[in-house]
């Protein structure tokens, strides 16, 4: 299925670019269930309390998909997560 090109467009997690299964499934558990939800979420605050088991932090790469994910929801075009990482680098200080 094709992803929203726009914010307006999106109707389920799954729409926003960059969000598949997974990461909708992480952010309906963080309680994020919807794209309206994601406009409004804290992209560092929702990394930040998506750990696994032993209370580690995912992979970077995921702040950067939700950062990616936020952007389009407030308006941004789409892009790939990736353009999001020096953001993400500036933003934690290159700490992760």
């Amino acid at each position: 299925m094709a992803k929203a090109t726009c914010a307006a467009e999106a109707r389920r997690l799954t729409d926003i670019p960059n969000i598949g299964k997974a990461a909708a499934a992480d952010l309906v558990a963080l309680g994020f269930p919807t794209p309206a939800d994601v406009k409004r979420m804290d992209p560092l605050q929702a990394y930040d309390r998506l750990r696994d088991a032993q209370g580690r932090l995912h992979d970077p790469c995921v702040l950067d998909t939700f950062m990616a994910a936020h952007d389009f929801m407030n308006g941004g075009p789409a892009q790939p997560w990736w353009n999001f990482t020096e953001q993400r680098k500036r933003l934690l200080g290159s700490t992760i």
